[in-house]
């Protein structure tokens, strides 16, 4: 080996040495501390660093509220509404959604345009006794798609579509965050009027208490009948936090879905005594119908049916001839002086055998096409029976709410004519105490029947594909 052809060695393997590293400072770091679990019974124990810090994974912005919103005032159903519709996750994840899908319909039409790419090129190289040569290019290539079946146009068919769908879908989540905000709403508004409720049967059994005990110590009574009272006093103070647990809980919930923090807190109002029945005429039949032209989520069902359609013409297009155009043009330094090659042609690609795979995308197509109308067949009879099933549930709610308060009237008289009997001397603290549970279950009752009847109506809402209910908020 001569000595020239030892130094070339070494310089050769000088370069690789510094391509391998280059690899190493590119590659990225394995951190080999983090393993799985050593046993199935033994829970993982991460490492610190698989548990980065809350603000390097997102950077929360707190909630925003309207002017006329602040912790502590009074808000309406209609200020809730606008707070959750603002606030919540689920709405800002739909309109996301439907951004990128905008996204990809964009990406898709660019395929009608032509695609220009440019290159550089730096390169020195060395054949046998010759001088080592350094060279410059400078390129730039065009190819375009001129005809291809309607492939194109099917891909962004699909595309248009899944925009849409995903259009409707938000629509579809933004009336389920109104559904239940109102949900939550009257739910602590319910809780509210039976803690109200449970209030006056309180007071009732301590007065009965204080009448069984007045009564004793006269000598008309025995001590058993105080005994009753005060165990029928302490059953209610039970029932009474047993409410308002409840009631604290359903007011984290409601300021949950408005995207708050559960801490938050406001003045809800009360449940209204005055219910607009007679506003809530509609026939069912009408009903159907606009749910079939206004719910959103069953116009995303027929949008991805259409999508799907447009996903059969798109594979058969991969099995069709398609006509393109390219050329290239460039610039060469290099030591005998600049060259500029240059190239276009026009390209007729005819897909001869592709192994079944076209056939069989062209089969699946089908299938999913198939499928996705049958999803739509099927969503719609569950959109009927929905329909179907809320407006009778309205309908019951309004035979209910009005044989609640014909209930609460008897109950009350009775409960009065009771209490009168007892402290006359005439009636039994059995017959009061018996009088004052049924008065207790009748206004329980009158309020579930006020509740059920705004969320009838809220669902009906719903169901038919209505933003807000129209009558009763």
């Amino acid at each position: 080996m001569t000595f020239q052809k030892y130094i070339d060695l070494r310089r050769i393997a000088a370069v690789v040495a510094l391509l391998f590293a280059g690899c190493s400072a590119f590659r990225p770091h394995v951190d080999h501390s983090i393993a799985p679990s050593p046993a199935p019974a033994t829970p993982w124990n991460p490492p610190a660093a698989a548990v980065p810090p809350i603000e390097q994974l997102t950077q929360l912005t707190p909630p925003a509220l309207p002017a006329n919103v602040a912790p502590g005032t009074t808000v309406s159903l209609a200020q809730i509404i606008d707070v959750a519709l603002s606030n919540n996750p689920d709405t800002r994840s739909a309109w996301l959604r439907a951004r990128v899908a905008e996204a990809q319909l964009r990406s898709s039409e660019s395929a009608y345009l032509p695609e220009i790419d440019g290159g550089v090129v730096a390169s020195r190289q060395k054949s046998g006794n010759n001088g080592a040569q350094t060279g410059l290019g400078i390129s730039i290539g065009l190819s375009w798609l001129l005809f291809d079946f309607g492939g194109r146009e099917a891909a962004i068919e699909q595309a248009r579509q899944t925009l849409i769908a995903a259009g409707f879908e938000h629509n579809q989540v933004i009336q389920d965050v109104v559904l239940r905000a109102e949900q939550a709403y009257y739910g602590y508004l319910d809780s509210k009027a039976l803690l109200e409720a449970q209030d006056a049967t309180l007071k009732e059994r301590q007065i009965a208490l204080e009448s069984a005990e007045a009564r004793h110590r006269a000598g008309v009574a025995t001590i058993a009948d105080v005994l009753q009272a005060r165990t029928a006093r302490s059953q209610a103070q039970l029932n009474r936090e047993t409410i308002e647990g409840n009631l604290r809980t359903i007011e984290g919930l409601l300021a949950t879905t408005m995207g708050l923090p559960a801490t938050t807190r406001f003045d809800f109002g009360t449940l209204p005594l005055d219910i607009p029945t007679h506003k809530v005429a509609e026939e069912v039949d009408a009903l159907l119908a606009r749910a079939v032209t206004q719910r959103p989520e069953l116009a995303a069902a027929r949008a991805e049916a259409l999508r799907a359609n447009a996903r059969i013409r798109e594979v058969r297009a991969q099995g069709l001839p398609n006509i393109g155009v390219t050329s290239n043009i460039g610039e060469t330094f290099a030591s005998g002086g600049p060259v500029t090659p240059y190239s276009a042609a026009i390209a007729l690609r005819v897909p001869i055998f592709t192994g079944g795979r076209i056939a069989n995308d062209v089969r699946a197509a089908q299938l999913e096409a198939e499928l996705a109308r049958e999803n739509v067949r099927s969503l719609q009879q569950q959109v009927d029976l929905e329909v179907w099933t809320s407006y009778f549930a309205l309908q019951t709610a309004e035979q209910r709410l009005t044989t609640a308060r014909e209930l609460l009237s008897s109950a009350q008289q009775s409960a009065d004519v009771a209490s009168g009997r007892y402290r006359s001397g005439v009636g039994t603290i059995l017959d009061l105490l018996t009088a004052e549970a049924a008065l207790e279950s009748a206004r329980a009752q009158e309020v579930q029947a006020r509740t059920d009847w705004f969320l009838a109506v809220a669902q009906l809402a719903h169901d038919t594909g209505s933003l807000a209910p129209q009558q009763g908020q």
